[in-house]
């Protein structure tokens, strides 16, 4: 027989019961995941087991078993997928950590530990945060709970499951529970839903949601817990689509329209509309007008979703979503998703380095960020570490843009990205302060576009891409846009490019020649950078892979800002 002792083992209390036990003849085994290895508190017959050990109860059963030998034999990759298959087919077996066993609450412990240890007000902040993992069926459904307060006000709940009977997959109960986590905590939460490309359909409603007609209890407790999107991440960008903006030349940007998370459902393309961001964007006026409140009134912003625990989506120096995803001379050719039964598939080469998420804060706190994320003061790139500015007013003038701090005009004369535009005065149309520059040590801009949306009098969602800045001199024509590419300088054989075509920076103002005071509307910016090699130009130079057909090896990184909406 063996006794567990499961983490303090080693410690006062700890090897006082281990020393019984042992002198009783019994195997003691001592569990100590938080243990640094204080061998010293070990009494001798017990064996000290720290870091990977794995959960007693979950390894003794033959799917627990199963994972941690594959992990543990180097077969990382094939646990976790079937892992994350387990989990949307709600097969995971007994013993699995849930909310009120040790092995859950330890994990929420650690993880409010490490916030807590690198938070430094005003040089680095650290949120404490989980992530709900609703995934039924294979539909990614999943959502980032960040916190604003402390450790201590976290430590009083336990992260919301999706695993029935202690949680659910619906978002509803996400949201039920966040209001009883501030009611009981006393800390604001909020919401930060993933691409939603993957969802089959399931991330914007706009009828009904898990069986349930859509209601104005709905739209407004969306509304208020989810104020951010996750516009762009390693799988895939869901800003647009072409079936959905086929006027829009930039919509066909790393885009996963193959199935869901597994490939275990294909795509169709009525899937389309309730998957991408501006679409979602232009349905939500619909449903401001149909039920008193915008569900999708969201803020755009970017992560990498990456499991490697690094910050590293630039093309030139991309680790991939996961370890097996790191670079070497496989991965271009390598297959990240391959459901046999459906023929869905998407190779490694299709994985994204993108993105990041960017506020407008007033110091580097937790209070104050998450503030800007809750007002939704955002935006997010594709990788670039690119500064943009969006402000919308009344009366922003031309000579606005000859400011050195766009800033400060466009709070005195307008509200930021985000905000909300009133009360139009009479014969006015709204104006706006844009402004982007280029990253350090990154590539030039193209052009910056204004993405407007709105509802019109029949109550038809509409939308229109304007071209409203250019670099190189190029030409803007009366319709609003510039049909002059601005070129191509990179050497794909040897992944370089130069910065001799575009702008540093682009600035302008913009004013809406086709405004009507009576729709509802929103605006938006996406700054567009001039071509640069992809991250599969730089692996095919480095390891000379040769790329499979049709593998993306250019590419024009971009950010999107959150919009300001007009309501009449």
């Amino acid at each position: 027989m063996t006794i567990w002792l499961v983490t303090g083992g080693c410690g006062f209390i700890g090897s006082h019961l281990c020393a019984a036990l042992v002198a009783a003849g019994q195997r003691v085994r001592v569990l100590d995941n938080l243990s640094t290895g204080r061998r010293e508190n070990l009494v001798p017959g017990a064996e000290l087991l720290v870091g990977d050990v794995g959960d007693p109860e979950l390894l003794a059963t033959p799917q627990g078993r199963k994972w941690y030998d594959e992990i543990r034999g180097g077969k990382g990759a094939e646990a976790a997928i079937d892992i994350i298959t387990s989990f949307g087919k709600g097969q995971l077996p007994k013993g699995f950590p849930v909310p009120g066993t040790a092995a859950y609450r330890n994990a929420w412990q650690q993880t409010i530990k490490a916030a807590e240890t690198y938070n430094e007000p005003g040089r680095f902040t650290a949120f404490i945060g989980f992530e709900w993992t609703s995934n039924t069926g294979g539909n990614n459904l999943h959502r980032n709970v960040i916190f604003r307060g402390s450790g201590p006000q976290a430590s009083l709940v336990e992260p919301f499951t999706t695993q029935p009977p202690l949680g659910s997959d619906n978002p509803v109960d996400l949201w039920k529970y966040m209001a009883a986590t501030e009611q009981k905590t006393g800390s604001e939460v909020l919401a930060i839903a993933h691409n939603g490309n993957l969802s089959n359909g399931r991330m914007f409603p706009i009828v009904e949601a898990f069986g349930k007609k859509l209601d104005k209890e709905y739209v407004q407790t969306r509304a208020k817990w989810e104020p951010l999107y996750e516009t762009t991440q390693t799988k895939g960008t869901g800003e647009a689509h072409p079936f959905l903006s086929p006027n829009d030349e930039f919509a066909n940007f790393e885009i996963w329209d193959k199935g869901n998370l597994d490939g275990s459902v294909p795509k169709t393309k009525d899937m389309l509309e309730l998957e991408y961001a501006r679409a979602g964007l232009k349905n939500g006026l619909k449903l401001e007008a149909q039920l008193g409140t915008n569900p999708y009134k969201f803020g755009m912003i970017g992560s990498t979703d990456a499991h490697t625990g690094l910050a590293a989506v630039e093309e030139d120096n991309f680790f991939g979503k996961t370890a097996p995803q790191e670079p070497s001379p496989e991965r271009m050719t390598a297959v990240f998703i391959d459901n046999p039964k459906t023929g869905v598939k998407i190779m490694d080469w299709e994985v994204g380095a993108s993105g990041f998420a960017a506020v407008w804060a007033t110091e580097n706190t937790r209070e104050a960020i998450f503030d800007a994320m809750k007002r939704r003061e955002a935006y997010g790139t594709t990788g670039p570490r690119m500064i943009v500015r969006l402000f919308g007013g009344w009366d922003f003038a031309p000579g606005d843009a000859n400011n050195r701090m766009p800033a400060a005009v466009g709070y005195a004369k307008g509200v930021p990205m985000g905000g909300d535009l009133r009360s139009a005065p009479q014969g006015k149309s709204p104006t706006f302060l844009v402004a982007a520059l280029k990253d350090s040590i990154g590539a030039n801009l193209d052009r910056i576009q204004i993405v407007k949306g709105w509802l019109d009098k029949d109550g038809k969602t509409q939308e229109r891409v304007y071209d409203v800045v250019v670099s190189g001199g190029r030409a803007i024509d009366a319709d609003g846009r510039c049909k002059t590419p601005v070129g191509n300088t990179v050497d794909v054989e040897n992944a370089t490019w130069t910065n001799t075509i575009g702008a540093p920076e682009l600035i302008t103002v913009w004013k809406d020649p086709q405004f009507d005071a009576n729709h509802r509307t929103f605006y938006y910016a996406r700054v567009i950078e001039i071509p640069t090699p992809r991250w599969t130009a730089y692996d095919a130079k480095r390891f000379g892979t040769k790329p499979v057909p049709g593998t993306t090896m250019v590419l024009q990184e971009r950010a999107y800002t959150a919009p300001i909406w007009y309501a009449p």
